[in-house]
């Protein structure tokens, strides 16, 4: 359990969230909420912390993908969040809660998030997300149809898959594309 403030900053927790992270309340309080989650759930997330805070919610509950310390240790738990008020109107507080990975049997994710796509590789991944096809996609980035079916052959090797619809699903699951948005949309963190 945490408790943030109304920019998302982490303020207080109890030792199972330190715990989790892996962390001592100095090195997580004073963090932005943004930080323990993955990018790619980052955006809904804080679409979804606006409305408690704008007050059109007063709770909700969401499974999110949480990045504890390590490279690879990353994990999938639900969480819940509930707007906290004062005596005014307005939120005061945040109160987040989330069971431990092993309270939740949180499902490990692939969280590699080293910066494995070129700028083009990523515009062309989020067209094959978006469904159009190679000449279209050729005409928008300025390639020729042989070039973007280079830059496909290239990231199904990348992403060990065997074809377009497989390279969309792997990336959806790697974090790789952005959760919530149309078109798709690559996450920063993995572009070169």
């Amino acid at each position: 359990m945490a408790s943030l403030d109304k920019s998302l900053t982490i303020q207080q927790a109890n030792q199972e969230f330190f715990r989790q992270f892996n962390g001592s309340s100095e090195e997580i309080c004073g963090r932005s909420f943004r930080d323990v989650v993955h990018p790619s759930v980052q955006q809904p997330l804080m679409r979804q912390f606006s409305h408690l805070l704008e007050g059109k919610h007063q709770r909700f509950v969401t499974p999110v993908i949480a990045v504890g310390p390590g490279e690879e240790s990353a994990f999938t738990v639900p969480l819940t969040a509930v707007a906290v008020r004062g005596g005014l109107p307005d939120t005061t507080a945040i109160l987040v809660m989330m069971p431990t990975a092993r309270d939740a049997e949180g499902t490990r994710v692939v969280t590699n998030r080293k910066k494995i796509l070129s700028a083009m590789d990523a515009r062309i991944l989020e067209g094959i997300a978006a469904g159009v096809s190679t000449v279209p996609l050729a005409s928008r980035l300025y390639l020729s149809r042989q070039g973007v079916e280079y830059h496909v052959t290239c990231l199904l090797r990348k992403l060990k898959v065997p074809n377009r619809a497989a390279l969309v699903s792997r990336a959806y699951s790697m974090g790789v594309l952005k959760v919530g948005t149309w078109p798709p949309e690559v996450v920063d963190d993995f572009v070169k």
